[in-house]
């Protein structure tokens, strides 16, 4: 095994478990989320919001993209463009469809929804709050889900796609 085929593995591992969170967080969390009361939920993702940011997340979240850029390289190098060019369009689907949503539309619902005090809020400003927060915040979610799909969509298809002839 080499280098480039390292890069494709880790490539592939990486954005799946990305791919996996974002699609499980999907179909689980955010359904389970609608069923509680407003205090619940804003509580739930104040505390959430808080807890993901850790070194199990943030480095493979920051991380797809360096190591799928790193794969293209290496595909590209070893003249496989074919390769190359599907771990690019894996790339920028990563870079545009998850982490430009998250930076430039999760993050700031999430920061305006960390400030809000819950501890000195009453019924109805804590069911504004989620109001203002959740709709937008589950549809770029949803959003960079399918970024997080089509990336690795692209990865897997490097793999399986026939290597460029030398």
């Amino acid at each position: 095994m080499n280098v480039t085929d390292l890069l494709l593995g880790a490539g592939l591992v990486s954005t799946g478990l990305m791919s996996g969170l974002l699609y499980g967080w999907s179909v689980s969390v955010i359904p389970g989320l609608r069923r509680t009361t407003d205090l619940a939920y804003v509580g739930t993702m104040q505390h959430i919001n808080k807890a993901i940011i850790n070194p199990a997340f943030v480095l493979p979240f920051m991380g797809v993209p360096l190591i799928l850029g790193a794969a293209a390289i290496a595909q590209f190098r070893a003249g496989d463009t074919r390769r190359g060019w599907l771990l690019t369009g894996a790339t920028a689907s990563y870079v545009v469809g998850v982490l430009g949503v998250t930076v430039g539309r999760n993050i700031p619902l999430n920061d305006a929804l960390d400030a809000f005090r819950l501890d000195q809020s009453d019924a109805g400003a804590i069911e504004t709050r989620r109001r203002i927060y959740q709709q937008p915040w589950n549809r770029w979610h949803y959003l960079r889900t399918a970024g997080s799909v089509a990336s690795l969509t692209l990865a897997v298809a490097s793999a399986l796609v026939t290597a460029d002839a030398d």
